[in-house]
């Protein structure tokens, strides 16, 4: 038997050239499919679209929600406006509404679904937006200590790169089974998730350690890195400049427990802090031309009660749908203007 000819330099370099392209091959193969499968149903592949929302977490979910045409009204913010019921919303001011909010997002999350939902939406019937404390930060990038998919609603650049991901790997994946399940899971196509059972299931309102949680006052100065000056004021500026003058816009302070607010007409630094960045959106928001606030830091009764809050910034059904009451008298004053 002859021996096998020895392995030269060019059979190797013939290896290394064949794999490279099989790499290459497989990578543009997988990112085709992820792009034609559209993972998170963002639109720019609508071919396996069946106009209904996977189950999935809000941050994801958004990119398909943010799209929808059929909501020409939108809720945009955090788990401190989430408990806004859209259909309550829809049921007083005739506008189809869409709940937005992302858990854990500040002003960066939130404005972009705010340009992602207008590059879809030309006209809106009506935004309302929540002006929390994470709006009173002083550093103007307004970072989070939790991931955000920007990548979602970003162009086409960032979303090619944010496929090139395990994560979005494994949703391509999991989008593909979920089409050809025949009895697929749905979720709220508004958005909508009320998070009471949640929190009741953790012993809010139960467990003596949060109960005393809820009653321990604020101190005197402001939190860290919220002592001002408010860069939110220039970000809104801009933003509202995205929005047509006939859209009704509305900037919810939302509700937080009496305990943790500063005394009404406090001196103390926290107390100025606040209400000043509270103004200077207040400043901002009057150069849109159909805009108003809606104001639940003004220290009225239902914030001092107790049962009404899991903790200090989230409040329970009750007050929400007051809330809802409130916005939605809001909206239709404006529209009638």
């Amino acid at each position: 038997m002859a021996p096998a000819p020895p392995t030269t330099d060019r059979d190797w370099r013939g290896f290394a050239r064949t794999l490279a392209l099989s790499m290459v091959g497989l990578f543009a193969g997988y990112l085709a499919l992820a792009v034609l499968v559209d993972p998170y149903d963002t639109g720019r592949s609508t071919l396996l679209s069946r106009g209904a929302v996977r189950p999935q977490g809000p941050r994801t979910a958004s990119a398909v929600r943010g799209r929808d045409p059929a909501y020409a009204g939108v809720v945009i913010g955090n788990s401190h406006i989430q408990l806004i019921e859209p259909a309550a919303l829809t049921g007083l001011t005739g506008i189809p509404f869409l709940q937005l909010s992302v858990p854990a997002t500040g002003p960066s999350e939130q404005f972009a679904l705010l340009e992602w939902y207008l590059q879809h939406h030309a006209r809106p019937a009506a935004i309302v937006l929540s002006a929390d404390a994470f709006w009173c930060a002083d550093d103007p990038s307004f970072p989070s200590e939790h991931g955000f998919p920007y990548w979602l609603v970003g162009d086409w650049p960032a979303y090619l790169r944010g496929l090139i991901r395990f994560s979005a790997a494994q949703e391509t994946v999991n989008r593909i089974g979920w089409l050809l399940n025949p009895r697929r899971k749905t979720a709220a196509a508004d958005g909508w998730w009320d998070y009471e059972r949640n929190y009741l299931s953790q012993g809010f309102g139960v467990d003596p350690a949060k109960k005393a949680a809820l009653e321990k006052p604020v101190g005197p100065e402001p939190e860290p890195r919220h002592g001002g000056p408010f860069p939110i004021a220039a970000r809104l500026r801009a933003e509202l400049t995205r929005i047509p003058a006939e859209t009704p816009v509305v900037v919810v302070f939302p509700p937080v427990y009496a305990r943790g607010e500063p005394p009404p007409g406090s001196p103390r630094p926290r107390a100025r802090a606040e209400a000043a960045c509270r103004a200077e959106v207040r400043t901002v928001l009057a150069t849109h031309a159909l805009s108003t606030v809606v104001d639940w830091r003004d220290g009225r009764p239902a914030a001092a009660d107790p049962d009404q809050f899991f903790d200090q910034t989230h409040y329970r059904l009750p007050i929400a749908r007051s809330l809802t009451t409130e916005i939605a008298e809001a909206i239709v004053r404006l529209r009638t203007r």
